[in-house]
């Protein structure tokens, strides 16, 4: 059985998620732990982790990911936006810990021009900083970029680059985005492709350190360098290629569609998509 569910929002208050992840039909799901459009967020009460992790246990759902909010930029040059980064990580992680979320996901980020030297300086720094801040099981999941302009992490390579200047290695995992590794090179569409992106993968980075695939179509081409989401089998990596995924190793992963609010299709006829191209349909 497939271990699939969606980035649902906390509207309302954060044990709401896990509602919308169970009428959706989710058995893992992703959150913000707050309002991911700000740097600066409330406490949270003991009250509400505690109705948060409540409903994850008696539902039954695992894992459960929290994702890094939109502004934090770990490759940023410009030290004010990058030390307000570095705080926002230490802070996820720590809502994390108090959630009882296991794994944390960020992107890398964009070193801005200044330079991709530069750019993994930032990025090792803050992680080692964030991980050295917050003791406790938490792991941080690199994810992969689609190599758009400036941007870090386009390539597995990079990935491995990072994770071996990590004081804490262990506590660091990966989680590889469909749409962003076919912008960026990594074909998905046959069977052969799949295993081929795979086999990469376990060569340069490790496949036991991948703990979570983002399972998006992709509205750009291969190596387009164009990170943007498209659902499920309606995309350049389309139906036969998301069945050639689901039939690899990392169907077997916890999976999780961000794939775009419109009126085309909803949240759960993707879900459903994804069942049967899985054959469980």
């Amino acid at each position: 059985m497939l271990k699939l569910g969606l980035h649902v929002s906390i509207s309302g208050s954060i044990d709401k998620a896990v509602d919308r992840a169970v009428k959706l039909g989710c058995n893992t799901f992703q959150i913000f732990t707050r309002n991911p459009r700000g740097w600066r967020s409330r406490e949270l009460k003991p009250e509400e982790a505690e109705a948060f992790i409540e409903k994850v246990e008696r539902c039954g759902i695992d894992p459960v990911f929290g994702h890094m909010p939109y502004l934090p930029n770990l490759a940023s040059p410009k030290d004010e936006i990058y030390e307000k980064s570095v705080e926002s990580l230490i802070m996820e992680l720590n809502r994390c810990l108090k959630l009882r979320i296991p794994y944390l996901v960020t992107h890398l980020g964009s070193h801005l021009g200044a330079g991709i030297d530069v750019g993994f300086e930032r990025i090792i720094n803050a992680i080692n900083k964030g991980l050295s801040e917050v003791n406790g099981d938490v792991m941080l999941l690199l994810e992969n970029t689609a190599g758009t302009k400036n941007s870090m992490g386009g390539s597995f390579e990079d990935i491995r680059y990072i994770i071996d200047r990590i004081d804490e290695p262990e506590r660091v995992g990966v989680c590889f985005d469909t749409c962003h590794g076919f912008a960026a090179g990594y074909d998905l569409r046959t069977r052969e492709a799949v295993e081929s992106t795979i086999r990469k993968l376990d060569e340069i980075i490790g496949f036991e350190r991948l703990k979570l695939v983002h399972l998006n179509d992709s509205k750009g081409g291969l190596n387009s360098r164009i990170d943007r989401h498209e659902h499920i089998g309606m995309g350049m990596i389309g139906e036969e290629g998301f069945r050639n995924i689901l039939q690899s190793r990392l169907g077997k992963l916890p999976l999780i569609l961000e794939t775009p609010v419109d009126k085309r299709r909803s949240d759960i006829e993707n879900l459903n998509k994804v069942r049967e191209l899985a054959g469980e349909l």
